[in-house]
């Protein structure tokens, strides 16, 4: 029997990297995603358009009502996105109090519900510095967790742990991936504003394989 994943799955190119990557390895994959209230929704228009192309079970839960416990963050309240490369202080506003806790404890009872072994998320080595709950020592506390919270152990997985951005583009490239399906974008606006920290480090990957990114962007970082 073809073991099954869970991938949380935000729409944009690390998750839709890992999602591809997922099937490519012989997964049976049920794509899920969360509206916590993000600014950027548009990138769930992005992931359900792939989902629903490629035939892969996917769900959107609404969390909304959830916004009073993870306010103070610029995705989430009425904070400016802050500009600029994620090694600035200044990205630490698009912290979402708790999110992955929260979306992996959600993303486990999906597993359990559907069979799935584990539960993928994109955490990758280039989110460290800014977001705690992307860090080695969380994903191994969370799967420790999950293994044991149910009479169905659920592991937590983050294949991408040790990769940035222009490696796990690598592996998009090698499976012939198509970017133009993704949103990275902070701002939900109809073209890629080119100066958040997700659009410079998106862009950056894209640049250090010397080739150009498929969306259009307002104004390159």
């Amino acid at each position: 029997m073809t073991d099954t994943v869970v991938v949380i799955y935000s729409g944009g190119m690390d998750s839709f990297t890992l999602l591809h990557l997922a099937r490519a390895r012989g997964y049976q994959v049920h794509a899920l995603s969360f509206n916590y209230g993000q600014r950027h929704v548009r990138e769930l228009e992005a992931a359900r358009a792939v989902c629903q192309a490629e035939g892969i079970p996917h769900k959107v839960i609404d969390i909304r009502a959830m916004s009073e416990v993870m306010s103070g963050s610029s995705l989430t309240s009425d904070i400016d996105i802050p500009e600029g490369h994620y090694a600035e202080d200044n990205m630490k506003s698009t912290v979402v109090p708790n999110r992955n806790m929260i979306l992996l404890s959600l993303a486990t009872g999906y597993a359990v519900t559907v069979g799935a072994q584990s539960v993928w998320y994109g955490a990758h080595g280039g989110d460290h510095a800014i977001y705690p709950d992307c860090r080695p020592e969380f994903v191994e506390k969370m799967d420790a967790v999950c293994r044991v919270a149910n009479y169905e152990p659920v592991a937590i997985e983050a294949p991408f742990m040790q990769l940035d951005k222009g490696e796990i583009l690598a592996e998009g490239l090698k499976l012939g991936l198509d970017y133009r399906q993704t949103w990275t974008c902070y701002n939900g606006r109809e073209q890629a504003c080119g100066r958040c920290g997700s659009c410079v480090e998106r862009l950056e990957a894209f640049a250090a394989h010397g080739i150009r990114d498929p969306l259009d962007y307002e104004a390159e970082a």
